[in-house]
C-alpha cells in the first residue's frame, strides 16, 4: 500500500512539473512575441546564424546555402533532443 502512494506522489509531481513547463513555455512564447524585431532576432537566431556563417567561411562548401541550412538544423537549440 505504501508503494502505491509513493507512485501516486511521483505521478502527481511529474504532472505538476509538466504543467509548470507548459505554462513557462507559453509565457516565454508571449514574451518573445512582444519583443522588438532586433531583440527578437538577437535572442533567437543571431548567435546560431553567426556561428553557422563562421563555419561556412572556414569550410567554403560547393553549396553554401545547403551547408548553412544543414548547420542551422543540426545546431538548433530548440529542436527536441534525441538519445542515440
Amino acid at each position: 500500500q505504501g508503494q502505491g502512494q509513493g507512485q501516486g506522489v511521483a505521478a502527481t509531481a511529474a504532472t505538476t512539473n509538466g504543467a509548470e513547463a507548459a505554462a513557462t513555455s507559453v509565457s516565454e512564447q508571449i514574451n518573445i512575441q512582444a519583443l522588438p524585431i532586433r531583440q527578437y532576432l538577437e535572442g533567437t537566431v543571431v548567435t546560431l546564424l553567426v556561428n553557422g556563417l563562421t563555419q561556412l567561411v572556414k569550410t567554403r562548401p560547393d553549396d553554401p546555402v545547403e551547408y548553412l541550412a544543414a548547420y542551422l538544423l543540426k545546431n538548433n537549440p530548440k529542436k527536441k533532443q534525441t538519445t542515440s
